[in-house]
């Protein structure tokens, strides 16, 4: 049999296939990136053996994973690993820590005449090696793209080779309107695809200037406390410039997704369902007749949009930005105890040209 593997992100830069036979709820707590999820076992047989290992110790929880994963369920296992590495032979196993799932899988596939090898220390070594990046990338230059609602920082960031999406990231738009169709990251998720950006730019960084938490997730400690004290450069676009923006991302955009993913009628029932929820959870900061006068645009909305008008959305999404965003954002700029140097502000074109230059 081969020898183990050592766990580092130069596994993961290369797009080596990853076979992570930890159970699916451990999965869908965090993955590595580019790993298919092939469990030794299933939730309840492993949630049985945590239960067995708890009341009688490890030699009872093994006894009863041998007996739950036997016959036709351990022959459907072998085969399911055998199947993905027909297709992917360089591929690695790895379990939460490398050790007796990973060893088990290894064996059965040694004894079928299949030598695949294990990453030492497994999920959670791999794990540590990539929030060591983002750790370190705290320690590179960076600049941040600051700007109201609707400025098109994102759109700017995704023009640099050295911009970093965060909200790409998080599968989330960072902003009560900014879920998507497919659930925000998990925590974990968001920290290991955030890594994965990081991989190959050492050098300057250039990112949109977030909240810490966008969707579910936070953005690291370290690097948060980088971006907070980075330099910035400011968009600066006129109210109707940013109302385009925000109609083609949060209207038209979000519609084709849910679209795309559920069909024209259910898409668009749903997609209307998405942004009055959005609206609702502004109730407590808009205050009563303020949410009540927006419900009534935005219903309005929906009812020209039905007839093929998404334009119909400025009369809510204005007023939304002007009475609500817009404020809370120069509040938070005020309340910032130093604030960082701002190197240019201008228009999108300038800042686009400004972040270019800074980066060279």
């Amino acid at each position: 049999m081969r020898n183990d593997v050592p766990a580092t992100t130069q596994l993961i830069h290369k797009g080596t296939p990853l076979i992570d036979v930890r159970a699916p709820v451990e999965f869908a707590q965090g993955s590595l990136p580019g790993a298919v999820n092939l469990p030794l076992m299933v939730d309840e047989e492993r949630h049985q053996v945590g239960i067995a290992y708890k009341e009688h110790g490890q030699q009872a929880a093994i006894a009863l994973g041998e007996r739950l994963v036997s016959g036709e369920v351990k022959r459907a296992r072998i085969a399911a690993w055998r199947e993905y590495l027909s297709r992917h032979p360089d591929a690695l196993i790895y379990c939460f820590r490398g050790g007796l799932r990973s060893q088990i899988a290894t064996t059965w596939l040694a004894e079928e005449g299949v030598d695949v090898p294990r990453i030492a220390g497994g999920w959670k070594e791999m794990r540590r090696a990539l929030c060591e990046r983002i750790d370190q990338a705290a320690e590179q230059p960076m600049l941040v793209v600051a700007g109201l609602t609707g400025s098109a920082k994102t759109v700017l960031i995704n023009r640099l080779e050295n911009g970093i999406d965060l909200e790409a990231c998080a599968n989330h738009k960072g902003s009560a309107f900014g879920r998507q169709v497919e659930a925000p990251t998990t925590q974990i998720d968001f920290e290991h695809t955030l890594a994965v950006q990081l991989l190959d730019r050492p050098g300057k960084l250039v990112m949109e200037d977030e909240s810490r938490q966008i969707g579910n997730a936070n953005i690291p400690l370290t690097f948060w406390h980088a971006m907070e004290k980075a330099p910035r450069i400011r968009v600066e676009m006129p109210l109707d410039w940013r109302l385009d923006q925000l109609r083609h991302d949060y209207i038209e955009a979000l519609e084709a997704a849910f679209v795309a993913r559920f069909g024209a009628e259910e898409g668009r029932a749903r997609m209307k369902e998405q942004l009055s929820n959005s609206l609702k959870r502004l109730a407590k900061r808009l205050g009563n007749a303020r949410l009540q006068r927006l419900q009534r645009l935005q219903a309005l909305a929906f009812d020209a949009h039905d007839l093929g008008n998404t334009q119909a959305h400025e009369a809510w999404l204005g007023p939304l930005l002007t009475e609500y965003y817009d404020p809370l954002y120069r509040y938070h700029l005020e309340r910032r105890q130093s604030a960082p140097a701002e190197l240019h502000v201008g228009d999108w074109e300038s800042c686009l040209d400004a972040a270019r230059q800074w980066s060279a």
